[in-house]
């Protein structure tokens, strides 16, 4: 069993930045692909961007191509999101996400979920 737990969240001025961070831990962390989703309000919960199992490999969802980036460190069972050029329609609650094996952006192949971290862009 794996426990996600997010933090970093919170209130940012539109074209600034914000680094989310997501500690893992109960499981062996280079054996699951890491990814990030975001629930915008009224919104059903959209893939961000994901990692592989060794960092070798992201993926990210168009909007926030240039702008997100995702690393991980094994070493310390850790996941980031470094957010920049924040945009209002960035505001969401951003969910940590863990997919044993390879990389994936669907949502219902992710195994364990964290409890998520509100980000609110302010214009």
């Amino acid at each position: 069993q794996v426990q996600l737990v997010e933090s970093g969240g919170g209130l940012v001025q539109a074209g600034g930045s914000l680094r989310l961070s997501c500690a893992a831990s109960g499981g062996t962390f280079n054996d699951y692909a890491m990814g990030w989703f975001r629930q915008k309000p009224g919104k059903e919960r959209e893939f961000v961007g994901a990692i592989s199992r060794f960092g070798g490999t992201t993926a990210y969802e168009d909007s926030v191509k240039g702008r997100f980036t995702i690393s991980r460190d094994n070493a310390k069972n850790m996941q980031y999101l470094q957010m920049n050029t924040v945009k209002s329609e960035d505001t969401a609650v951003y969910y940590c996400a863990a997919k044993f094996g390879s990389m994936r952006s669907a949502e219902d192949e992710y195994d364990y979920w964290g409890q998520g971290t509100q980000v609110t862009v302010s214009s």
